[in-house]
């Protein structure tokens, strides 16, 4: 039985535990990221990067390696495939000026960019936890392969089925009754899109295509299935590929083009859950020494767009509130465990209190948007795309206005 000692544990190699470490690292702090799998896992192909997660990128120092590597969009077009029209256009700038910076971003990229800038030795793969033990002050982290972890502070960025949230006591995401189908496709030459994120709303189902650069083309696809019927496609690309172009309706042919090109092993399907925002409230984000962030914290629907972005907003505010507290002085020797933890604790709670009432909005919006984008009742629908659309996507926009503060110790 191996026993190590580490002042940070952060469980999860997603994007919420390496910019976590990244952050701490850029503030002189140094952390180990336990990663369950035995390399880097890429899920979800690419997702949109709305301007607060740039913030964060750009604090976290790799906005500018990770903008030269993606085609900015100017716009969001909204169009019905009941009636093959248009029902809202909205730009991104005003009069030259980007008021708006948005992207698509491939997550392997992004991953490999964040892991790369940490110090060799910070992830540790094939490292999944299976509990947590208190030991005073300390917590001790058990690991499938024996190994105990001794740790004065324990952040849980391990998704949506969690252990450390579980250990927080907060309840497995729920359900929403929706699923989603992404795909993503890269061509030999130019796709040939506008820089525009293309949004298509049906009868009961919703979609998308975002051009991550010349070359490739990232899609989503969210629909509502009945008992037992997502279990018959879950499984078989082949049968989600022909299940999706059944359902695009009057879908312009260049995007429906885009999911016919798709190869079959670039198909995923999921069941889309959330965490109930009123247990975001009651619940403990933080508890002593142990925290979470992004999914493990706030699992949302994916229908504005801020679960990795509000993930990169989580790393910089807990890696600041973290080196607060671990960065300042002892008032006296004697206490000095004592203190660190306290000061831990309230850097802790004080991240907590942060990202608490922001998480409840983002997932309480995202649940709401999702169920009006996706309905299929003849009157919602009249609503939705008559009087809404315009609406909703200058929704998406307004949730990207917030600020998180620097990565910086004051």
């Amino acid at each position: 039985m191996e026993v190590g000692n580490e002042n940070i544990l952060i469980v999860g190699a997603g994007i919420a535990g390496l910019s976590t470490s990244l952050g701490l690292h850029r503030l002189g702090i140094r952390s180990l990221v336990l990663e369950a799998s035995d390399s880097l896992r890429i899920t979800g192909f690419a997702f949109t990067t709305w301007t607060n997660a740039w913030k964060a990128l750009h604090a976290l120092g790799i906005g500018d390696s990770l903008r030269q590597q993606h085609q900015q969009l100017y716009g969001i077009t909204t169009t019905s495939t009941i009636s093959g029209l248009g029902t809202s256009e909205r730009l991104f700038m005003d009069q030259g000026r980007v008021e708006n910076e948005v992207y698509c971003v491939e997550r392997k990229v992004l991953l490999e960019t964040l892991s790369k800038e940490l110090p060799n030795g910070t992830i540790r793969f094939s490292s999944k936890v299976v509990s947590i033990e208190e030991s005073g002050l300390f917590k001790l982290v058990h690991l499938a392969d024996e190994t105990i972890f001794r740790t004065k502070v324990l952040i849980g960025c391990d998704g949506v089925n969690s252990v450390v949230a579980k250990w927080l006591r907060f309840k497995k995401p729920a359900f929403t009754g929706r699923s989603a189908i992404r795909g993503f496709a890269r061509f030999n030459t130019s796709h040939g899109f506008e820089p525009k994120f293309l949004q298509f709303f049906g009868e009961g189902v919703r979609s998308g295509v975002l051009p991550c650069d010349n070359n490739s083309v990232y899609w989503f696809f969210t629909w509502t299935p009945s008992k037992g019927q997502e279990k018959e496609v879950e499984d078989n690309p082949a049968a989600i590929k022909k299940f999706v172009l059944s359902k695009l309706g009057k879908m312009p042919d260049q995007a429906r083009g885009v999911i016919e090109k798709t190869p079959l092993d670039c198909f995923i399907s999921s069941p889309l859950r959330y965490r109930n925002p009123l247990e975001i409230l009651w619940g403990n984000i933080s508890k002593g020494n142990v925290c979470v962030a992004g999914d493990a914290l706030h699992p949302m629907t994916p229908d504005i767009g801020q679960g990795g972005c509000s993930s990169l907003e989580d790393s910089v505010v807990l890696a600041r509130c973290l080196a607060e507290a671990l960065l300042k002085k002892p008032s006296r020797e004697m206490e000095e465990k004592d203190e660190e933890y306290r000061r831990i604790k309230m850097g802790l709670e004080k991240y907590a209190k942060e990202r608490k009432w922001r998480s409840f909005d983002l997932i309480a919006t995202s649940y709401i948007v999702g169920r009006i984008q996706q309905s299929d009742g003849k009157f919602m629908i009249f609503l939705r795309d008559k009087c809404l659309a315009k609406f909703l996507s200058g929704l998406l926009l307004k949730r990207t206005e917030f600020h998180f503060g620097k990565l910086c110790v004051c």
